[in-house]
C-alpha cells in the first residue's frame, strides 16, 4: 500500500511539473513571437536590406549559444528575447521583399496560416496521443547536417531545383523538431528547462514559416 501510495504521488507530482514546464514554455514562446512580430516591422519600416549570409550565422548562433550559457538564470529570459528579436528583425528584409510582389501580402498570410496551423495540429498529436516521439534524435541529427550542406551548396550554386528540396526539407525537418521537442517535455525524458524548449519551438516555428513561404513563392512563380 505504501508503494502505490509513494508511486501515485511521484507520477502526480511529475504531471504538476511537465504541465509548469508546458506552461512556461508556451507562455514564452507567445511573447517571443510576439517581440519578433514586432522587430520585424521595425525592420520593415526602416527599410533594411537583406543581411549578409555569414553576418546573420554569426549573430544567429552566437546569441543562441548565449541563450544555452545562460538558460538557468534570469539573463536567460534577456537572452531570449535578444534572441527572438534579432530572429524576427532579420525577416523584415524578406517580408518587405514578398510585399513588393503583386500576391505578396496573400503568401505571406497563407504561411502564416500553414505555420500555425501546423504548430497546433503537431503538438495537439504530441499532447493528446501522449506517443513518444524520441525516436527522432538520430533524424533530427543528421537531417540538419544534411538541410546545412545542402543550403550553403544552394546559395554558392544558385540551383532553384535544390533551393526548392531544401526549403521543403526544412519543413519536415521542423515539423519533426516541434514533434519532439513537444514529447520530450510530456514524458519529461529530455527538456524540462522551459527556456531552452521555448528556443527549440521559436526556430522550428521560424524555419517553418520561411520555408513555407518560400515553396509557396516559388509554386506562384514569385
Amino acid at each position: 500500500m505504501a508503494y502505490n501510495e509513494t508511486h501515485v504521488a511521484q507520477h502526480s507530482s511529475q504531471v504538476l511539473s511537465t504541465n509548469k514546464v508546458l506552461r512556461n514554455t508556451y507562455g514564452l514562446l507567445a511573447m517571443t513571437l510576439l517581440f519578433s512580430a514586432v522587430t520585424a516591422g521595425v525592420a520593415m519600416t526602416m527599410g533594411v536590406e537583406r543581411m549578409n549570409i555569414f553576418v546573420f550565422f554569426i549573430g544567429a548562433y552566437g546569441l543562441m549559444f548565449l541563450v544555452h550559457k545562460t538558460a538557468n538564470s534570469a539573463a536567460g529570459l534577456l537572452a531570449t528575447f535578444a534572441f527572438t528579436g534579432f530572429m524576427g528583425f532579420t525577416l523584415g528584409p524578406i517580408l518587405s521583399a514578398y510585399l513588393a510582389l503583386p500576391n505578396g501580402a496573400a503568401l505571406i498570410m497563407n504561411a502564416l496560416a500553414m505555420t500555425g496551423l501546423t504548430f497546433i495540429g503537431l503538438s495537439a498529436v504530441a499532447l493528446i496521443t501522449k506517443k513518444d516521439f524520441s525516436f527522432l534524435a538520430n533524424f533530427l541529427m543528421a537531417g540538419a547536417i544534411v538541410l546545412i550542406l545542402a543550403m550553403v551548396a544552394g546559395l554558392i550554386f544558385q540551383i532553384p531545383t535544390l533551393m526548392l528540396m531544401v526549403s521543403a526539407g526544412f519543413v519536415l525537418f521542423a515539423s519533426a523538431a516541434i514533434l519532439y521537442q513537444t514529447s520530450e517535455i510530456v514524458h519529461r525524458a529530455g527538456e524540462t528547462n522551459y527556456i531552452l524548449a521555448t528556443i527549440t519551438l521559436y526556430v522550428s516555428i521560424y524555419n517553418l514559416f520561411v520555408s513555407l513561404l518560400a515553396l509557396l513563392g516559388i509554386m506562384s512563380n514569385d
